[in-house]
């Protein structure tokens, strides 16, 4: 295909004032390094696993994106990806910088670039089990379900996989090799726009999120399957039992 996808890139989009302390908050959670700034107002930064090409990475931003994340759709060919995105409804940016940001038609924010990663990191192994952030999850109002979660499929051209009709949740079937796949989400209460948040997979849950407590992030859910917490600038996350050597099962 035409402009296929790649690789794909979450981008915790902070606040200068939160900037620093989220960098330095989300490097002790995964176990990256922080790589050297760049930009033209050093605003940028990677994660970077100890193997893997990276697959988090940071900005320091006058005003922060809803829910604090972006994507990044890498791809060989920008331009056919961000065209195909506008006739799916998206709405798109062209910059001469090699990128275009955009829009999805529930009002998600994600950019498509080129310079694919093409190999996933592997999972940080702590004293209460593995963990990585291999997950981004976007949370979709009721209204906006069926279209947004067609918009995503018909764009990157992974198959829509409905494992249970009866719950929340639908996913997009990654291709091998990727660290990030989508898992898509329907809210119950209407929301103004379509957000994403992070998911870290993990051998046990409650661990890894009492280790993250004690990192500094507030818990605000627990359930059978996940909790749900708020780094230290405010945003949103989940830590998650979904297996780390196979997110999908």
């Amino acid at each position: 295909m035409s402009g296929a996808v790649g690789w794909i890139t979450a981008f915790l989009d902070t606040t200068h004032e939160h900037a620093e302390q989220t960098e330095a908050f989300w490097a002790r959670v995964t176990g990256y390094s922080l790589s050297p700034r760049r930009g033209a107002l050093g605003e940028l930064a990677s994660l970077l696993p100890s193997d893997g090409d990276p697959h988090l990475k940071v900005q320091a931003v006058l005003e922060s994106s809803p829910g604090g994340l972006h994507v990044d759709l890498h791809t060989e060919d920008v331009g056919a990806m961000a065209a195909r995105a506008e006739v799916l409804g998206a709405l798109a940016t062209y910059l001469d910088a090699g990128y275009v940001v955009c829009e999805s038609p529930g009002g998600m924010r994600f950019c498509v670039v080129d310079h694919p990663g093409f190999r996933a990191a592997t999972p940080t192994t702590w004293p209460g089990g593995r963990s990585m952030v291999d997950q981004v999850c976007l949370d979709i109002p009721p209204s906006r379900w069926e279209a947004e979660c067609r918009f995503w499929s018909d764009l990157t051209g992974w198959e829509l996989v409905d494992q249970n009709p009866a719950d929340e949740f639908r996913r997009l079937r990654r291709p091998e090799g990727l660290a990030i796949q989508l898992l898509l989400q329907r809210l119950d209460d209407e929301e103004p726009v379509v957000v994403g948040h992070l998911d870290l997979g993990s051998d046990d849950y409650l661990a890894e999120a009492g280790r993250h407590l004690e990192l500094g992030a507030t818990e605000v859910r627990r359930t059978p399957h996940w909790v749900t917490l708020r780094d230290p600038s405010g945003r949103l996350y989940c830590v998650t039992s979904h297996s780390v050597d196979d997110p999908a099962a």
